[in-house]
């Protein structure tokens, strides 16, 4: 019964809150996602004005801000006339004099404010000819004695509102108002603990009513405080809970196909087609992939590697191994100019072996294509690489076995579906990143899949040296770019996209190609040109121009940030670099040092540069290490978007703050860990609380996929 009332309380339509109706009602849900009582209740305060503590006049300074006065209005008067009407009262506290001013509501204050009155004061200050003044103050009368002032002390939340909702009397306080009468009508039987005894009891967490009530409205801030962890805890618990059940579902519930051998393909690559020795962290990815393909389940595997890791070599492999097994393979990459740069890295390693490799892409005409389809469905094509053209109805394969999708997060939750709808079975699944994600992010974003992560670069490889340069410097710079070309080698010159504006983009960049050409003027030198507005055919032509070594200098937008391939490019200049993040720079940098020769990144900038720009250059100088840059930038940035970067399941967090709350995330995962290894399925006694918390979040967005 206590479940039932709690669950019909907390749907009530917020329409049918005192003071609320039908027409702020659409507006509270159109404007702030309010529609029923539990929705108002998951809404918390940004902010507080405290009320805990008290002034003298006779202390007040332009420093205050908000103050809070009791004593006694000693002459009032009404200034003005019709329209321009206003009131004047001056308040006494014993120590000073304030004045109050009304320039609306004045019948109020005429019936309300009275001479030889005791009142509490409460409002904005500000000072007129050194007077302390307050416009529109709170003022609430007090008995002699002052013995009503005990409820006053207090911290008075404020919330987030709109100039919508403030037309219809509802700012950030009114909105407090009707929160203070939802909690009139709510009881702790009404918002269900979901967390077991022991869990509150070893972590010291407050009940879940007392949260809820002490996050709106704390009697101080220790009270507070420890609202807020425990709803941190709470958020934190149930992500964590939500990816490892489903982890833990994939492991033990979905069959996937079994790769119990290692035959031909495979030896013949390793013994006599190996472009390098293997570093130790290729090793031991390809010896967890192996595992993974040989158990009967189906595998899920997030492959974290650092620019120039080697990330492609290992889905070459494990590809072969499935081919030995009698299964095709598919590599999804989210460009053209990734897809073919795959294409023809794949093909190049393999040399002459009997291994079939084919690229579909949105430019391939229809003849090939049917020849694509046909040697799809024969078996004949072991290896198909390709664009999201891939996943269309009309490919087909005969036994697809292992999917390898490059750059994930450019992909959606649907379109993996789909390619797993391809196969009698779900094909066991390589994601690639060559963005390093912070681990607290990859727990949050990425936690149902089994993560590997390659650190090392392959041997040959010289670290690139990174410098930071201001505009003062561009002539020294121009003449470093003029001597590496001299030499042979190949530089790239990259300015900021500027998303919101296409046609300043346009025009930046145009400027930066002359100011280039205007220091290596045709015929001594050639410049190729790419960018987002240009049509596809173009751009490939004038990639390749560079990647022939036709031309010296590539100017370009971001567009080159992943999938170029220029191992005698030696020097990166990253103009306007200020305007970049640091992953992003990180990710251009990754376009140079491919090669045998010393390569080098220059970040220019404008002289006049904040500090945060300051620190964020001085990290890209001091380390080569992308998992150090991508902490450090999600430190300074923020996590961004993680639904966006995550494939589905995961609620957003309203409270919690992967980055602040790292420590307590961390500590959470392994909770959770322990917790379903205990017991999977939440059926222990213990667990009842979580496990009625569940059923009733299934249905909600972001929860879908517990298992």
């Amino acid at each position: 019964m206590a479940t039932s009332t709690a669950q019909h309380i907390l749907h009530t339509s917020i329409a049918y809150l005192k003071g609320v109706g039908d027409i702020r009602a659409e507006l509270l849900k159109k404007e702030l996602g309010i529609a029923t009582y539990n929705d108002l209740l998951h809404t918390f305060p940004f902010r507080f004005i405290d009320k805990t503590k008290f002034n003298k006049i006779i202390h007040l300074t332009t420093a205050n801000d908000t103050v809070q006065i009791t004593g006694t209005i000693t002459y009032i008067e009404t200034l003005g006339q019709a329209h321009a009407k206003r009131i004047k009262a001056t308040f006494n506290d014993g120590t000073g004099n304030l004045d109050l001013t009304w320039f609306n509501m004045l019948p109020w204050v005429e019936k309300t404010v009275l001479t030889g009155q005791k009142y509490l004061v409460f409002g904005k200050l500000s000072f007129f000819n050194g007077m302390p003044q307050i416009t529109h103050p709170e003022i609430e009368l007090l008995d002699d004695n002052f013995t009503n002032l005990a409820n006053k002390n207090k911290l008075e939340p404020v919330y987030s509102s709109t100039e919508k909702l403030k037309a219809k009397m509802l700012n950030g306080r009114q909105i407090g108002k009707l929160t203070a009468q939802l909690f009139g009508l709510l009881q702790p039987h009404h918002i269900l603990e979901n967390l077991s005894q022991s869990i509150l009891d070893t972590y010291k967490l407050m009940p879940r009513f007392s949260a809820f009530k002490n996050i709106h409205f704390p009697n101080n801030n220790a009270a507070y405080e420890a609202a807020v962890r425990r709803l941190k805890f709470e958020e934190l618990f149930f992500s964590q809970l939500a990816v490892q059940q489903r982890k833990l579902f994939n492991k033990t519930q979905n069959r996937g196909f079994v790769f119990p051998i290692v035959g031909n393909a495979f030896t013949q690559f390793y013994n006599n087609h190996l472009p390098f020795t293997l570093t130790n962290a290729q090793k031991k990815v390809i010896k967890e992939i192996r595992h993974d393909t040989a158990t009967g389940r189906q595998m899920n595997r997030l492959l974290q590697g650092d620019v120039g890791s080697g990330k492609t070599i290992v889905a070459l492999i494990t590809m072969l191994i499935a081919a030995d097994n009698g299964y095709q393979s598919t590599l999804m990459a989210p460009t053209e100019i990734l897809s073919r740069q795959h294409y023809e890295g794949l093909t190049t390693m393999l040399g002459n072996m009997p291994i079939k490799i084919m690229l579909l892409t949105g430019s391939v005409k229809v003849k090939q294509r049917r020849l694509i389809h046909a040697a799809l469905l024969d078996g004949s094509c072991h290896i198909l690489v390709g664009t999201h053209a891939i996943i269309e109805d009309v490919v087909q394969f005969k036994q697809l076995g292992f999917v390898v999708i490059d750059e994930q997060h450019r992909f959606g939750v649907a379109q993996r579906a789909r390619l797993w709808a391809k196969a009698s079975l779900p094909p066991h699944m390589l994601v690639m990143t060559a963005t390093p994600i912070p681990r607290t992010l990859a727990m949050t974003a990425y936690g149902d899949l089994d993560c590997s992560i390659m650190d090392e670069l392959p041997p040959g490889r010289t670290p690139i040296k990174t410098l930071h340069k201001t505009d003062d410097f561009r002539a020294a710079t121009m003449k470093f770019v003029r001597e590496q070309i001299d030499q042979g080698r190949q530089i790239y010159f990259i300015f900021p996209l500027i998303e919101e504006s296409d046609k300043l983009d346009f025009e930046n960049l145009m400027a930066g190609y002359d100011n280039v050409k205007a220091y290596f003027p045709e015929p001594k030198y050639y410049i190729s040109m790419v960018h987002g507005r240009m049509k596809a055919d173009l751009k490939n032509a004038n990639m390749e121009r560079f990647v022939n070594n036709t031309t010296q200098i590539m100017v370009s937008t971001t567009v080159i940030e992943v999938g170029v391939n220029v191992p005698n490019a030696t020097v990166m200049v990253i103009e306007s670099a200020e305007r970049f993040g640091l992953s992003q720079l990180h990710q251009l940098r990754g376009r140079v040092g491919r090669g045998v020769h010393q390569s080098f990144c220059i970040l220019l900038t404008s002289p006049k540069i904040g500090a945060n720009t300051k620190q964020r250059m001085q990290i890209m100088v001091s380390t080569n290490n992308g998992f150090i840059i991508a902490e450090k930038d999600m430190e300074l940035r923020g996590p961004g978007d993680i639904e966006g970067t995550r494939q589905s399941g995961m609620a957003a967090f309203k409270i919690a703050n992967i980055i602040d709350d790292k420590i307590m995330l961390q500590a959470i995962h392994t909770i959770v860990e322990n917790l379903l290894q205990a017991d999977p399925n939440l059926m222990l006694p213990v667990n009842q609380a979580t496990h009625q918390y569940l059923l009733t979040q299934k249905h909600k967005k972001g929860w879908g996929n517990i298992a």
